[in-house]
């Protein structure tokens, strides 16, 4: 059984949950906190990121875009109609690219503000950068909420899923990042019925029961988090 190092949290390590979730596949769940940069995690991922899976024979995958490919490379094939990078090069490209505009973009403009300033500064000590968090940053990332939304709303009014007619690691990306957003209840979901019909049909796979089901100690999730209708 492999090993996932991940932070609950991370919204790069949850769309490697829902990956694996997703191709059946249950590994052992370690919990890293990256901003204590233990040796023993820096000496299988010298840069100090979650998410990281760590294979029986001893492989280490590291990075969300890296262990993405490398399942679709060794486990892909055998999913059949349910592979979520696709046979075709054309639409591989528009997926890989998603997958760029979310674990890249979506998350330097939104959700690595969101989780550090709410989440991870309450468990990080002040060396660390732990403290009261940056409103300037929560008041950019509810900003830039907003457009990535719009878009997300425009992909899906064309196309049945976010890169097509089938469900995708873009998908699963983007459903991923908003995740930590609207349990924080930073997602205006009334500004978008497209995104938020989306939304609730990712929601609802068996998937997401995991993501669901995570907390922060003395943080609440918005009402709505676990609501499968909203």
């Amino acid at each position: 059984m492999a090993t996932l190092y991940h932070f609950p949290f991370c919204a790069n390590s949850r769309f490697i949950r829902l990956v694996l979730a997703e191709m059946g596949l249950e590994p052992t769940l370690f919990e890293e906190r990256p901003w204590e940069r233990r040796d023993d995690f820096l000496l299988i991922n010298p840069a100090g990121a979650t998410p990281v899976l760590l294979e029986q024979t001893g492989l280490v995958v590291p990075g969300a875009g890296v262990i993405a490919e490398y399942l679709d490379e060794t486990r892909g094939l055998g999913l059949s109609g349910r592979r979520m990078l696709p046979d075709d090069t054309v639409e591989r490209v528009e997926v890989r690219r998603l997958l760029d505009w979310f674990l890249i973009k979506f998350d330097s403009e939104v959700t690595g503000y969101l989780v550090n300033e709410k989440i991870s500064k309450r468990f990080m000590s002040a060396h660390e950068g732990g403290g009261p968090p940056d409103m300037n940053a929560i008041r950019a990332a509810r900003t830039n909420v907003r457009y990535h939304l719009k878009y997300i709303g425009y992909l899906i009014a064309r196309r049945r899923w976010i890169a097509g007619d089938n469900l995708t690691y873009a998908d699963l990306a983007a459903a991923a990042h908003l995740s930590c957003a609207d349990y924080l209840g930073d997602v205006p979901w009334d500004e978008d019925e497209m995104a938020r019909n989306w939304y609730a049909r990712i929601k609802s796979r068996p998937s997401f029961r995991g993501l669901l089901a995570d907390r922060v100690a003395g943080m609440p999730p918005a009402a709505h988090y676990a609501d499968l209708d909203f």
